[in-house]
């Protein structure tokens, strides 16, 4: 999953408005920010393999301490507990821990059988979406939508930045999105984990745009 993620961030600014964008974009799509990384130092393991599902040619083959449940949760409580430290704020912190909790979650329901629960000999858990193009578009694109429709009934722009920067940022993620689906796949693991890297821009980018944008102000 790629725009569900996001989706979730976007979404989540309804719950929270005082956290900016980019940190929950950095909280939805944590564990694929930290994938990359583990990668390369060869902690984790990722195989190209066209046709290892309809939508994707990668096979996960071991990323424990990234993609399994328990982790997850360990990687939720820590950024909790620093965004709480950080801005004071308990019920962000909260938002932050179970939207990286949440990214799992999405992704079990994508995935062919591949996500452990525990580091170790655990059972591999994964509902296979991923093996339907028409299924995984409809659920990733209601998801992105309703991210959408909440990201905006919660804010408006201050300027033309946080107008026209958040429709090419979410003009960007679908592009990403259908280059992702239609593209080759990447010629070797190593370019795919650089690649990875470039989420970061996203997570800028979320920053950038929540800068120029305000929250509505709410009549009752």
């Amino acid at each position: 999953m790629f725009i569900g993620h996001f989706a979730a961030g976007l979404g989540a600014k309804a719950i929270q408005p005082k956290v900016s964008l980019g940190t929950l974009f950095i909280a939805s799509q944590f564990i694929d920010l930290l994938w990359p990384f583990l990668l390369q130092l060869g902690v984790e393991r990722v195989h190209i393999d066209p046709g290892n599902t309809t939508v994707t040619p990668l096979d996960f083959a071991h990323y424990p301490i990234s993609h399994s449940l328990v982790t997850t949760v360990g990687w939720g409580l820590l950024l909790g507990i620093i965004y709480r430290i950080l801005r004071s704020d308990t019920r962000g912190a909260i938002l932050v821990g179970l939207l990286v909790v949440s990214h799992w979650f999405l992704d079990l329901i994508v995935h062919r059988p591949d996500l452990p629960l525990y580091p170790g000999d655990a059972p591999l858990m994964g509902f296979g979406l991923w093996n339907s193009l028409t299924g995984t578009l409809i659920i990733e694109g209601l998801l992105f939508v309703g991210g959408i429709y909440l990201y905006i009934r919660t804010t408006i722009p201050k300027n033309k930045q946080g107008r026209f920067g958040f429709w090419g940022l979410i003009g960007f993620l679908c592009i990403v999105y259908a280059g992702n689906l239609t593209g080759p796949p990447p010629p070797n693991e190593s370019i795919l984990a650089w690649v990875g890297h470039l989420q970061w821009l996203i997570v800028a980018w979320g920053y950038w745009v929540d800068h120029s944008r305000q929250v509505k102000t709410r009549s009752f």
